[in-house]
């Protein structure tokens, strides 16, 4: 597997309908056109993860964020991210029902890490989910990617080295607890 820290190397893959491994925040991502089909067919054979189980995407700004998805509570939003929390939302007809497993509801990443957003900038929205097979532990570094793609773009350590947190933002809940957990809750708590 090519590895290096070419970003524009790794968009020009990804445009091209491949899949690569790239560093965020929280642990290494597959990333993939979120609105390819075929390449997010390979991001479920890649990883070993059942179709029937939805994949989250990743953004660089609350614009791209709203041209794939309704947003409500604009304020949580505003506060966790760019962050290490992934929001539930209504999504836009853009995106592909395999992706989220036919659900009209997808989980979106908005990075806080410069090379994820540097790279999501040069390709639009690309699936987010661990560089890993299915039920492995997350890698946090690159070295800890198992994953075959076509390349592997290198960030360094992942600074919260764990999950996120997964927030549905229609029922206003917690449906993980990840980086930032004690943060999230407190204010959903404040604000709920």
């Amino acid at each position: 597997m090519r590895r290096g820290t070419d970003i524009g190397l790794a968009a020009d893959i990804i445009l091209k309908g491949g899949v690569i491994a790239y560093p965020t925040e929280t642990v290494y991502g597959i990333g993939a056109l979120a609105t390819d089909v075929k390449a997010i067919s390979r991001v479920f054979k890649v990883k070993r993860r059942p179709e029937s189980m939805p994949l989250s995407i990743a953004v660089s700004s609350i614009e791209m964020l709203q041209e794939v998805a309704e947003i409500v509570h604009p304020d949580f939003i505003e506060k966790f991210l760019p962050g290490p929390v992934t929001v539930i939302l209504r999504k836009k007809p853009v995106l592909p029902d395999s992706l989220t497993a036919g659900s009209d509801y997808v989980g979106i990443r908005f990075p806080d890490h410069p090379v994820a957003l540097d790279l999501i900038r040069r390709t639009g929205p690309i699936v987010s989910t661990s560089a890993n097979l299915h039920g492995e532990p997350d890698p946090v570094t690159a070295d800890e990617v198992t994953v075959e793609v076509d390349y592997l773009l290198e960030g360094g350590r992942a600074k919260y080295a764990g999950s996120s947190t997964i927030v549905d933002l229609r029922e206003y809940k917690v449906l993980r607890k990840g980086a930032m957990y004690d943060e999230v809750e407190e204010y959903m708590r404040k604000t709920g």
